[in-house]
């Protein structure tokens, strides 16, 4: 078993897809409408046979007062990049590109090397070694 996909709800899609396109080597496919529910969703994949990240997008979904990433549910997902350096490479593009660091990178109690970054709508997002 494995996981097939994560999804999450996003206010921009355009904006979230591109940026997990431009910085997650991840490609799309093409935008899935439903006008009757008022729903769209794009698939980012990683490749053929890994994971992949389903955003989506509903008229009537709307953000929960709570700081994400600290409330019951999903609190952050993590995207394996290879190594230390990509790790700190990766990290330091990001931080260049004026988003936010939540976490610098460190090697966890757990043995993980690892920093944390809010997407731009404010998910958490492991960058991992």
């Amino acid at each position: 078993m494995k996981i097939e996909h994560l999804a999450i709800w996003a206010d921009d899609l355009e904006k979230i897809r591109e940026f997990y396109l431009k910085y997650f080597d991840m490609t799309s496919n093409e935008k899935y409408i439903n006008e009757k529910k008022g729903f769209s969703s794009y698939f980012l994949s990683f490749g053929e046979g890994k994971a992949r990240l389903e955003i989506m997008n509903r008229m009537d979904i709307h953000e929960e007062p709570e700081k994400r990433g600290f409330s019951k549910g999903i609190a952050h997902f993590a995207i394996s990049v290879g190594g230390k350096e990509a790790v700190d490479q990766l990290t330091e593009r990001l931080r260049n590109d004026h988003y936010t660091i939540e976490s610098e990178p460190r090697t966890t109690g757990d043995g993980y090397y690892e920093s944390v970054l809010l997407d731009p709508e404010g998910n958490y997002v492991e960058i991992s070694a």
